[in-house]
């Protein structure tokens, strides 16, 4: 077994396109994070194979907070979302759902899903220096939360796009006989969601622009669960010998 780095930071995102949550731990299930999201405005009238609202199409998503635990469902979702102007509203109130309808200028409709709704895996990678290695070639300090990843490693060689060198290999977390595994599958093709300030929604164009110099416009790795399992905040991250060159 091969030690590549530690976990440095978990988060869930139980509203697609929202703010996510960090956590000191979470389950991993067959289906990603326990709570990752499982919640999602789809836009009324959208007939596509992803009618699902993302920041991509309205930006200050972003800006809007879950909050709360739902203790009747026994799982990590939320109860509230703090909205852009401070408000506090129940994430079923009808109100919450006509504000994104306005700022989206279109009919949307809050689902919630027995799994959540990703783009292509369950489960999303980056390391801490990828991401500052982003920001040197786009002279940002850029925030992490800009890559909206589950699990930020912080890698032991402080190498720019080390992922990459994990598709196709299996990741073990923690120390324990029966430690979670996931079956890393490809590269994180990025869109303009990475351009986008976490706290202000504002669009800089350098972040994307970078990684398409740098790595064919990817960063970080998708992966999909094989041993499900509690990771923490601190947990080795490690491959197989066989299996990294």
């Amino acid at each position: 077994m091969i030690h590549l780095g530690r976990i440095c930071e978990v988060v869930r995102y139980p509203v697609k396109s929202m703010a996510g949550i960090a956590t000191d731990s979470a389950f991993l299930g067959w289906h990603g994070l326990d709570g990752d999201r499982r919640f999602a405005f789809r836009c009324s009238g959208d007939a596509s194979g992803f009618p699902w609202l993302s920041a991509s199409r309205l930006p200050e998503l972003l800006l809007y907070h879950p909050f709360g635990l739902d203790e009747s469902t026994g799982e990590p979702l939320p109860t509230h979302i703090r909205t852009p102007d401070g408000s506090q509203v129940e994430i079923g109130r009808a109100e919450l759902r006509a504000e994104i309808a306005e700022r989206f200028g279109g009919g949307v409709e809050l689902m919630k899903l027995k799994h959540g709704i990703f783009d292509e895996a369950a489960v999303s990678l980056i390391s801490l220096a990828t991401i500052a290695g982003i920001g040197r070639e786009a002279g940002l300090d850029l925030d992490r939360r800009r890559f909206r990843a589950n699990i930020v490693v912080e890698t032991e060689r402080a190498e720019l796009f080390r992922e990459d060198e994990w598709v196709g290999r299996t990741l073990v977390f923690g120390d324990s006989d029966l430690r979670p595994a996931v079956s890393v599958t490809q590269r994180d093709e990025r869109c303009m969601m990475i351009n986008l300030d976490p706290d202000t929604a504002a669009q800089d164009g350098r972040v994307m622009k970078a990684v398409v110099r740098l790595n064919e416009n990817t960063a970080g790795v998708y992966a999909t669960v094989v041993r499900s399992g509690t990771i923490r905040v601190g947990d080795r991250v490690s491959v197989f010998s066989d299996q990294l060159v």
